[in-house]
């Protein structure tokens, strides 16, 4: 078993097996996707009780699989990436006003997503361990799809990118709807299983299980790396 046959829906049972990608250096970029302080931070679970402790509890495990999977393989790859000279994007929430009325409608409706986070607060910002370096473009966004309402189509464009790898968080909300957007401008996309979380594994899986073989095709950091055009 492998990526070629692993992850597929309903729709895609007995299809034939996709081709090899062909990343080249000047045309193939990763997205690293949300992957920001205010999805790491963690109360005190002495301090909570009821509903609240019941929470904490139910996003250990996606604690776990940040801490022992994804940032790892985001490092990974970001090393991997930069060694062989091949562009490197992040995509970040973080909205241009501090009341935050710039955010579209998604980030303002009630409960999880409602997310105020203004550009220059320290929980927008992006995960140390796996810090831009300079030069390395990073755009903000105020929707899920890091094409909507920002330059990133364009940008990549200009810079003659055909291939995006994107890994990131979260699957079911901003990493898909960017796979879609990049998707449907024709860019040729890889999600990275092992390098992306959501909220729990079921909806993590399930997700790729829609993306894969029509918006996207999926496979895992290993895998990916030995596509990788060699360092010159």
């Amino acid at each position: 078993m492998g990526w070629k046959t692993e992850r597929r829906s309903f729709y895609y049972q007995g299809a034939p097996e996709p081709e090899d990608p062909v990343l080249q250096k000047g045309r193939t970029a990763l997205l690293v996707i949300d992957m920001q302080n205010t999805y790491l931070e963690r109360p005190d679970p002495a301090s909570l009780s009821g509903e609240d402790l019941a929470r904490y509890h139910a996003w250990t495990p996606f604690h776990q699989r940040m801490h022992e999977l994804v940032i790892p393989n985001n490092q990974r790859l970001l090393q991997e990436f930069r060694s062989r000279g091949l562009d490197v994007l992040f995509a970040r929430i973080a909205c241009l006003r501090e009341d935050g009325r710039d955010r579209s409608l998604s980030q303002k409706k009630p409960g999880w997503n409602n997310l105020l986070l203004p550009k220059d607060e320290q929980e927008s910002q992006i995960l140390d361990a796996i810090a831009p370096a300079p030069g390395e473009i990073v755009v903000t966004k105020t929707t899920d799809s890091a094409l909507t309402g920002t330059n990133l189509r364009l940008v990549l464009g200009n810079m003659g990118i055909t291939h995006v790898v994107c890994t990131g968080i979260f699957t079911d909300q901003c990493v898909s709807s960017t796979v879609r957007s990049l998707a449907d401008e024709s860019f040729d996309v890889i999600v990275v299983d092992d390098a992306c979380a959501a909220g729990s594994l079921d909806l993590h899986v399930s997700e790729l299980e829609r993306i894969n073989m029509i918006y996207a095709n999926v496979m895992n950091t290993s895998e990916l790396i030995a596509y990788l055009p060699p360092a010159t």
